[in-house]
């Protein structure tokens, strides 16, 4: 049997002789509950709009991308095509063009980016998600070329993709060096009709305009060559081995990302607002844990006693010790236990309900607040919360046994 740990279950949960002190051992627990509540619905919010957000910008982000790390372009007469399609687990490799772009219709014009890829772009399966108008992700039919702008590009250009007149002139720089003097001997340009359009987030939808492969390298006088290399996996293979085989495959000359290094900045700047929310809620529970320290210090004065009676029986400083700090980690413990279980049962429950509401009469991607609970995070908070309680404790007790 672990005396002091005995000792102290029996401190925290019996009568003391002064009320004041279970008013503040209460309150102490309620504090911690509190703080680990507040805790695991803030992370899980953060992580139900993360996902949220992924699955937006993910939805026209291939799996894998490839580009080359000198240069802008890939010569695909040199690149290993034939080689990356039969790694196991790759479903469809497509090349890409990217490029700023001028847009027209409607005597409107607007600046974004027009993104050539291959026609296997319309058997994409996660794009049939996005795509609004017409049959889907239409980029040719055999005989004409079609444009699919995002809804932001759309909208400034006055286009509806219901119309059946609706098309864009395309301007893009020339190569080499052209004049600067007018717009036609500037830019290539060239018209596309508009059967459709794409909606993800808002930054890709008023920039980004998807045509053609090989009308854009037409149109950019490019032979054989590509921005990158976009690779789409079956649903069962494994992104890393792939990744992995794909990178080995290719050598030092070029770089391959995952969806995630693909957006690299917006999911450092989502990380680091909900690491520095964990630190300023960690603070908070910090504070609250000044209400152990005061009731261990009100709980040693009361048991003097009995801690006299102890030291009487043999009992050293030591044994003194371990029991006042396995009552404040008690303390601590079952303040982070009442709170977790309180708010993992209020974000399961609205992940299930979706009780709180983003708002009436909104345009919302989600109608209510998106939670994701994620059980590192709950070991996360109670680990922070048994370092918290244990050194307060710590430093509590020994204070006072110095004094005493």
């Amino acid at each position: 049997m672990n005396l002091p740990l005995f000792i102290a279950n029996r401190y925290l949960l019996a009568k003391k002789s002064h009320n004041l002190i279970n008013i503040i051992t209460w309150i102490s627990i309620i504090g911690i509950s509190v703080g680990a509540f507040a805790l695991i619905v803030v992370l899980s919010a953060f992580n139900g709009l993360e996902k949220v957000i992924s699955s937006m910008n993910n939805r026209l982000a291939p799996d894998l991308q490839i580009a080359p790390v000198m240069g802008k372009t890939i010569d695909l007469t040199a690149f290993p095509l034939g080689q990356i399609k039969s790694v196991e687990g790759v479903e469809m490799a497509i090349p890409t063009i990217t490029e700023d772009a001028l847009f027209r219709a409607n005597e409107k014009q607007h600046i974004g980016q027009v993104k050539g890829v291959g026609l296997d772009y319309q058997n994409v399966h996660r794009m049939d998600e996005v795509v609004s108008g017409g049959d889907g992700l239409l980029l040719s039919d055999g005989a004409y070329d079609f444009a699919v702008p995002g809804t932001g590009v759309a909208w400034h250009l006055g286009i509806n993709s219901y119309s059946p007149y609706a098309m864009m002139r395309v301007y893009v720089p020339k190569r080499g060096n052209a004049s600067q003097m007018s717009l036609e001997n500037s830019f290539n340009s060239d018209v596309l009709t508009v059967q459709s359009v794409f909606s993800t987030e808002q930054e890709l939808d008023e920039k980004l305009v998807l045509v053609p492969f090989e009308w854009l390298s037409e149109l950019l006088e490019y032979n054989e060559k590509a921005s990158n290399m976009e690779l789409f996996l079956s649903s069962d293979a494994d992104l890393k081995k792939v990744k992995k085989e794909v990178k080995t495959l290719l050598g030092e000359g070029f770089t391959v990302k995952d969806q995630q290094e693909q957006q690299e900045t917006l999911y450092k700047i989502m990380h680091s607002e909900k690491w520095a929310v964990y630190v300023i809620l960690t603070f908070i529970l910090i504070l609250a844990t000044f209400n152990v320290v005061g009731s261990l210090s009100m709980l040693m004065i009361d048991k003097r006693k009995d801690t006299g009676i102890l030291k009487a029986m043999g009992a050293d400083n030591r044994l003194i010790q371990r029991i006042f700090m396995n009552e404040g980690m008690l303390i601590s413990v079952a303040g982070g236990i009442i709170g977790l279980l309180l708010g993992i049962v209020v974000v399961l429950l609205q992940q299930k309900f979706g009780f709180v509401k983003f708002g009436n009469g909104g345009n919302y991607v989600v109608d209510a607040y998106p939670v994701v609970l994620k059980m590192k995070d709950v070991l996360l908070i109670f680990a922070t919360i048994l370092v918290v309680g244990c050194t307060s404790a710590f430093l509590t007790v020994r204070h006072a046994m110095r004094r005493s």
